[in-house]
């Protein structure tokens, strides 16, 4: 699976090392290009994930804010739920197609 804006690969790995979340694909942190992703100030806290990290998307020049996001530290109770733990696994969102 790839995670792409316009043809820049952002993220990639084999769908068994992602994990689906209330229908978003979270690849492992290890797959992700960090040159894209810059730290974005939004705030948000889910409330059974816990305390979310947004981050801005940059490609050739054009800044996407908060098309990425991850749990740096989720709630112990999350692991239970989705069954495995996700800290720092990174979801995309709207620009950002996930693809196989």
């Amino acid at each position: 699976m790839r995670a792409v804006l316009g043809d820049t690969v952002i993220a990639e790995a084999p769908e068994g090392d992602l994990i689906s979340i209330e229908g978003n694909w979270y690849f492992p942190p290890a797959s992700v290009d960090q040159q894209f992703l810059t730290t974005s100030p939004t705030p948000y806290t889910c409330p059974w994930k816990g305390e979310c990290q947004y981050f801005t998307v940059n490609v050739d020049g054009q800044a996407y804010p908060d098309r990425a996001w991850s749990y740096p530290t989720p709630y112990p109770t999350a692991f239970d739920r989705v069954g495995k733990d996700f800290s720092n696994y990174v979801a995309f969102w709207k620009d950002v197609r996930v693809v196989e």
